[in-house]
């Protein structure tokens, strides 16, 4: 198979994860564990994806200072220039701008697709099929293309796109409206509309119109250092940024691309997808055991419980009796039991609260 000099993957891996606390913490989220006892964590999991897809020489990966260490150890193959970190931390849109505009300084024509580092695909084969589709679509239409799958639950942690108008391809619609995390209620509404489909976090689109959606979003912060030096090493581009950057405002690539962006559309898949950033999430797409429970790489004996997600340390054994509905995560000095149902709310406010009252050492 020969793969298209002109296609780029921009990983984003600067998260902390503060949903799945507390198994992924502040020092090692969830994008740099084996969540499933595989031997990879997600982070390689992804990055083996796309290795498939795209050269690897044309990956790049976002992150943040404190993960620098974490993304060089498990991903020593990639390309050491091609891991950008950011020099403050401005979430996703910033960082997908800097990458834009390192990948059309060197390639004008690419097609570029952006994707989270933590997501599960169940079948790789419906995965690469609509990521090669949808890069055809962005070579060929300036647009901005997320990629949305049907809810299988009103689940309040997830964005949900609305459908509008369909496009002149199948599968791809104008995106109508945008709602990020909305309560319960309303992600009922949505589901049972049949207009709204999850957002993955996936986006592809092609160079030239990503650069003029950041230059109508962003002020003149990267755009400037082609306008000062017509032509720029990686050494100035870095000192550049070093200085410039924080300039940049606090921004998500969702929020910048299905809010304000313009010419957006939204490509209907079913590959499988789950975001690992719930334990919600989790007791969906992984297998259930005796009593529908759900056991994340742990030994536990059960009596008399159901639904439940359970997570222990390797080495720990667990006995569970007389429980239904809940989480029950240990991870180094911390213990959680909580309610399952809107666990994604519950866990990020009990994690602040510890924080707020214990100290950085348990988050």
């Amino acid at each position: 198979m020969i793969i298209d000099k002109k296609n780029f993957c921009v990983i984003l891996a600067g998260g902390q994860g503060r949903r799945l606390w507390p198994w992924s913490r502040k020092d090692k989220p969830k994008q740099f564990l084996d969540f499933f006892g595989t031997g990879r964590t997600q982070l390689q999991i992804t990055f083996d994806r796309f290795k498939k897809l795209v050269p690897a020489e044309n990956i790049f990966i976002c992150t943040c200072k404190e993960y620098e260490h974490l993304v060089r150890e498990q991903v020593p193959e990639m390309e050491p220039a091609n891991l950008l970190v950011e020099p403050v931390n401005r979430n996703t849109a910033a960082s997908v701008a800097w990458a834009n505009m390192r990948i059309k300084n060197s390639t004008p024509d690419a097609n570029i697709v952006i994707v989270p580092s933590d997501q599960l695909v169940l079948d790789e084969a419906a995965f690469a099929k609509s990521i090669k589709m949808g890069v055809s679509y962005v070579s060929e239409n300036n647009v901005l293309l997320a990629i949305g799958v049907k809810p299988t639950r009103p689940e309040p942690g997830y964005g949900y796109i609305q459908i509008g108008d369909l496009s002149c391809k199948p599968d791809v619609y104008k995106v109508k409206s945008f709602t990020e995390k909305p309560e319960r209620e309303f992600a009922t509404m949505f589901m049972e509309s049949g207009e709204f489909y999850w957002n993955t976090g996936i986006f592809i689109s092609n160079s030239r119109h990503l650069t003029r959606t950041f230059e109508e979003i962003f002020p003149p912060v990267l755009r400037n250092l082609k306008a000062d030096k017509a032509s720029y090493t990686l050494d100035d581009e870095l000192e550049y940024v070093a200085k410039n950057y924080p300039r940049y405002p606090n921004l998500s690539i969702d929020y910048a691309i299905l809010e304000q962006g313009r010419n957006v559309y939204v490509m209907k898949c079913d590959f499988g997808w789950a975001d690992l950033g719930t334990w919600h999430a989790i007791y969906e797409c992984m297998s259930h055991g005796e009593g529908d429970n759900v056991v994340v790489d742990t030994e536990v004996m059960f009596e008399n419980s159901s639904n439940n997600v359970i997570r222990l340390p390797k080495g720990h054994l667990g006995v569970i009796s007389g429980l239904d509905g809940y989480i029950v995560v240990e991870e180094g000095n911390m213990l959680l039991i909580c309610k399952k149902s809107d666990s994604s709310a519950l866990v990020r406010k009990y994690a602040g609260e510890v924080q707020l009252n214990y100290g950085d050492e348990f988050v």
